[in-house]
């Protein structure tokens, strides 16, 4: 029940912060076109994930598809909320992020643990939220991970 009452709240959510929100381009890219980057890229490794999850990408909201592949999160609702805890401690601020945090504390709260190690994880990167991640597509994905610190 907890997860649906914030899988709901997101798909409530999500368009108005699309459209209202988020000031950035759409990419416009598709999934074979992320796989068709060379192996062991962002883009392929994207792709892959986006592949393996059945997932699309979200006008407006690649960065957090990427987010995932970086920080090597998975989809299950307490693992996007440590996601988000992982951006907190990385210096990241939005709407969208208090809102998780807020709720995920809320409604998860026996994950705290796994939260705070999530976020411990995030301050110890360098800031990378921040970045243009479409044209980071054709690096190594683990170029940009020791780059960063990103464990």
């Amino acid at each position: 029940m907890r997860a649906f009452i914030l899988e709901k709240l997101y798909e409530w959510s999500k368009i108005p912060y699309q459209k209202f929100i988020k000031k950035n381009d759409a990419w416009n890219i598709s999934i074979d076109s992320l796989l068709a980057y060379p192996k062991n890229t962002l883009g392929h490794c994207l792709g892959n994930f986006l592949r393996e999850h059945s997932f699309e990408l979200q006008e407006k909201l690649e960065n957090h598809d990427v987010f995932h592949v970086l920080t090597n999160t998975g989809t299950t609702v307490p693992e996007e909320i440590s996601m988000q805890f992982y951006l907190l401690g990385n210096s990241k601020r939005s709407p969208y992020l208090f809102a998780v945090v807020f709720f995920g504390l809320l409604l998860f709260p026996d994950y705290l643990k796994f939260y705070k190690q999530a976020y411990t994880k995030g301050t110890k990167a360098l800031q990378f939220h921040q970045l243009n991640f479409h044209k980071m597509l054709h690096l190594p994905l683990q170029t940009i991970k020791t780059t960063f610190l990103i464990s």
